[in-house]
């Protein structure tokens, strides 16, 4: 799942697992097509694959810095995935266009891309509700006391 939320764009792919590979390859159609232009400051969990050196397991050096240097990469704190705006959309999805048996990964990507289409067109963005207020309250070790 990519998604840009103050854009109201996203984007899903199926893949046949989650490995360094795929997430190579999304990086890459991140970088080259969806955001060819920009620098792309992306926002995700911790997970094992979710790593620039998968870049390298994937690409040749030269091919795996060039889509490395378009990244500026920021990771949600471990068990934070929920702060992860792109979950927020896997839980829309999930409601949406996956709460049944889908009987094939061939309709499930086609059940997929047209979901995502309509919201893409609709630019749907997601209602963030998560406020600094709270952060300092869930987030409590991450951040300095302050006393005054």
């Amino acid at each position: 799942m990519l998604s840009a939320p103050l854009e109201g764009w996203r984007h899903v792919k199926v893949t046949d697992r989650h490995t360094k590979i795929d997430w190579a390859h999304l990086m890459k159609d991140l970088v080259d097509k969806h955001y060819p232009d920009k620098k792309i400051i992306l926002v995700m969990d911790n997970l094992n694959t979710h790593k620039l050196g998968s870049l390298y397991n994937a690409f040749k050096p030269e091919e795996a810095r060039r889509i490395a240097d378009r990244l500026e990469i920021h990771y949600t704190p471990k068990h934070g995935s929920w702060l992860d705006m792109a979950e927020i959309e896997i839980g829309v999805l999930s409601r949406q266009c996956l709460n049944r048996r889908i009987p094939d990964q061939e309709t499930l990507r086609s059940e997929i891309d047209k979901w995502e289409n309509k919201r893409n067109q609709e630019t749907v963005r997601v209602n963030w509700r998560f406020t600094t207020e709270d952060a300092r309250i869930k987030l409590k070790s991450l951040y300095p006391s302050i006393q005054t």
